[in-house]
This record gives structure tokens, sequence and C-alpha cells, in this order.
């Protein structure tokens, strides 16, 4: 009998060892879940911690597989853009000669014809020379070496000199000097060398898009009215055909060349008026960014130097605007009075102030402030 409860005792005391003994491994291993828990939080939050962070830095980190797509995407298709710029334009082209132009000279009086003809031709050659200007001209790259180069930082990606203006494209894989953004339809960087060639040729195209829409409505007009005609008569036609009804005389049908003629004036209009709309916002807003002496990237990154300031209690001044009627001169590379004309309103390849390196004062810019500097 007192052997049985002596075991039984022994059991008892086996058990009771092995409950505390699990017991303290369950608040180990829950104690070591909750290190490694704090352990993670206190890295992960050492690792994603900065004091400038905002709603804009994480929705840029968020998007940044959109922005690695669409780099990837527009690197490979800008060829494709170009050609398909050439394509569109050269299709109004050829509908304004084939189409327009010989009912001009049978309909319009001499004095139409003649401002039709000067305004048309000098419009699309400027629209010619400034986008071909815009796609073959290089945007300006800083130097490999730092020779020569002083007050200038490094670019993290490419691992070069960075001259003030200057931004890395991550598309064209390298520095951009002064670059305003780059465009898959120029399948080129808007830089130092080629800004004044894209927003002329934004510009005259444009005028040209307004031009062909403003003189061709009243032909787009009649163009649709003799479309729905078309259409109209065709469904009578057919329904003629169904009834096999001898003694009615079938509609008259319209020929190939009648319909081709018509829907190539709705497709001209609709075409300009949409591209009208769509690229003269993009000209006006790089018109105000001209003015006020900014580029594309620039503007944010002074809209959030202007908030930090405002802050402080002090004014942001950009440091390379001159005012905005000398910010359009230096841009446009206007000097003289005379360069309005042989700079700005004909096809010119003079090259913009400075080399995109250093930002001096442009000479038309200097002679206009000695006075004040003076005073």
């Amino acid at each position: 009998m007192r052997s049985r409860q002596r075991m039984f005792a022994a059991v008892m005391r086996l058990l009771l060892k092995c409950l505390r003994l699990g017991r303290r491994r369950r608040f180990k291993v829950v104690r070591q879940a909750e290190q490694l828990w704090h352990y993670g939080h206190l890295c992960l939050r050492s690792l994603l911690y900065n004091s400038f962070t905002n709603s804009d830095v994480v929705l840029d980190s968020l998007f940044e597989p959109i922005y690695w797509l669409v780099d990837h995407i527009t690197r490979w298709f800008g060829v494709v853009f170009v050609a398909l710029v050439i394509g569109l334009t050269s299709s109004i082209v050829a509908i304004v000669y084939i189409c327009l132009l010989p009912l001009i000279l049978q309909t319009y009086t001499p004095a139409w014809i003649c401002w039709h003809l000067a305004y048309g031709h000098w419009n699309l050659v400027m629209i010619i020379f400034h986008y071909y200007k815009a796609i073959t001209t290089s945007p300006g790259h800083p130097p490999q070496a730092k020779d020569n180069l002083t007050g200038v930082s490094i670019c993290r990606k490419c691992i070069a000199p960075k001259p003030a203006r200057s931004h890395h494209c991550s598309i064209c894989n390298r520095c951009v000097l002064k670059m305003d953004h780059h465009c898959p339809w120029l399948n080129n960087c808007v830089g130092h060398y080629n800004h004044r060639y894209f927003f002329s040729f934004c510009l005259f195209m444009t005028m040209g898009c307004i031009y062909c829409s403003i003189s061709g409505w009243e032909m787009f007009r009649d163009a649709y009215a003799a479309i729905e005609k078309m259409k109209l008569l065709e469904k009578e036609r057919l329904q003629v055909a169904a009834n096999q009804t001898y003694y009615q005389t079938p509609p008259p049908t319209f020929s190939f060349r009648q319909r081709a003629f018509h829907k190539s004036i709705v497709y001209l209009w609709v075409l300009c008026s949409s591209v009208a709309l769509a690229l003269g916002a993009l000209t006006l807003w790089h018109a105000a960014l001209i003015t006020r002496g900014e580029t594309s990237i620039e503007r944010h990154i002074n809209k959030k130097e202007r908030q930090r300031l405002q802050k402080k209690g002090k004014v942001f001044r950009n440091p390379y605007s001159y005012g905005g009627w000398d910010n359009w001169k230096v841009f446009l590379g206007v000097d003289l009075p005379r360069h309005w004309l042989t700079r700005v309103l004909l096809p010119s390849p003079h090259l913009p102030h400075g080399t995109g390196l250093s930002w001096d004062l442009p000479p038309c810019v200097m002679k206009h402030r000695t006075p004040l500097l003076a005073i």
C-alpha cells in the first residue's frame, strides 16, 4: 500500500515538474517572439524613418513601379510616337493640298488666296523646322570629369558631376542640363539646348491646328451633312433592293472620290480641333513656366522650398528668374530688337545663352539692370 502511495506521489511530482517546465518554455517562447517583434519594428523604422517624409514622398514610393514601367515603355516606344507625329501631320498636309487647296483657288478672292498661301506655308515651315531641331538636337549633358567645374554636386545615379539645374533622366540614363522633362513625342529629353525648339514646335503646331479648325469649319459642317445624307440614301437603296420593285428609281449613289473627300474633311477638322485643345493647354502651361523662369521639375522643387520658407516667415526668390519680360528674352535668345523677326518669327538655329554649366546674367538682362545697380 505504501509503495503504491510512493509511486503515485512520484508520478504527481513528475507531472508538476513537466507542467512547470512547459510553462517556462511557453513563457520563454512568448518573450522571444515579443523581442523579435520589437526588434523587427525598430529595424523597419530605422530604415524607413525620414523627417522630411510626407504624403508626396509616400505616393512617389507607391507609384515607383508604375514610373519604372512608364520609363521603359517610353524608351522603347519613342520611335513609334515620332512616327505617329510625322504620319498624322503628313496626312493633314496631304488633305490640305489635295482637297482644300484646289477649292480655295477656285472660290476665294485673290486677297484671301494670298493670305492662306502665305500664312499656311509659313506655319508649316516653322512646324517642320522646330520639330526636326527638337528631335535631333541634344539637350546637353554635363562633362564626366569635374575639371573646371565649381560648385557642382554628384549625381547619385550616374556618379558624375551635376551642375545647377541639371537632373538625371531615368529614360536616357544620364544627367541633362536644365532638364524640363523627357518627351516621348520627340523621343528626346527637353533640356538646355532644345527647350526653345520644343516650345516653338508646340506653339506653331497649336497655331496651325487652330488655323485649320477655324478655316475648315464651314467645310466640316457641309461634309458632315453630306455623310449623313450618304447614310440615309444607302439605307433607302437597301430598302428598294429588298422590296424588288423595278418601277421605282433607285436613289443616287455617291462615288468613292466624294466619300473620301467628305470623310477627309471631317477627319482633318476633328484631329486639328483635338490637338489644338490638348497641345494648346500644354503650350499655355509651359508659357507660364517660362514667364516665371522655371522648368517643369523646378516648379515642384520651388513649390516645396517656398512652403518651407513660408513656415519660417521668409519669402522665396527664384535665383534664375529675371522678371517676366526678361525671362522671355533670355529664353528666345532676343538680344536686339531685330531678333524678334530673325530669331522668333523666322527659323533660327541660334544657341541659347550660356553653356548650361553656370548661370551668369545674360547680356540683355545685364544692360537692362546696369542703371539700377549703379543707383
